[in-house]
């Protein structure tokens, strides 16, 4: 569970700045103020962050592949960033464990997003994972 809180805590870092633009470290920092989250975990969640920042044009290339019908732009920023973060930990997080990060997507998604959420980034993670293989 307090994994799941830390890939939570990620996503809503990235959300904040996929939306207003926000600085990273400060909206981190301002999370932990509001919930704590162990110092562990506190580290992977940042892992995450760092990582999914620096590998988004390639995490977005890999997420455009698969959702042909419109850009991702386009897709809903939840579900937008709820994948980028499983999809950082499938494609690049070295103590990967990519089944185990999709499951906790799909709660994420299944809190944060729509009726349609977690199908939709169940099928591209899905997808995502079937590649690096």
């Amino acid at each position: 569970m307090s994994r799941r809180k830390a890939r939570e805590f990620a996503f809503k870092v990235l959300f904040q700045v996929d939306q207003v633009n926000a600085d990273p470290h400060r909206a981190f920092q301002y999370l932990l103020q509001e919930t704590t989250l162990a110092e562990k975990d506190q580290e992977f969640s940042w892992d995450l962050i760092s990582g999914s920042l620096a590998h988004l044009e390639q995490i977005d290339k890999e997420i455009g592949t698969y959702v042909t019908s419109w850009s991702i732009n386009r897709m809903s920023a939840v579900d937008r960033n709820i994948i980028r973060v499983a999809g950082y930990e499938i494609m690049f997080y070295t103590n990967s464990q990519p089944v185990v990060a999709i499951d906790e997507a799909l709660e994420i998604a299944k809190k944060y997003g729509d009726d349609t959420s977690a199908a939709f980034v169940n099928a591209i993670l899905d997808k995502m994972l079937g590649e690096t293989k």
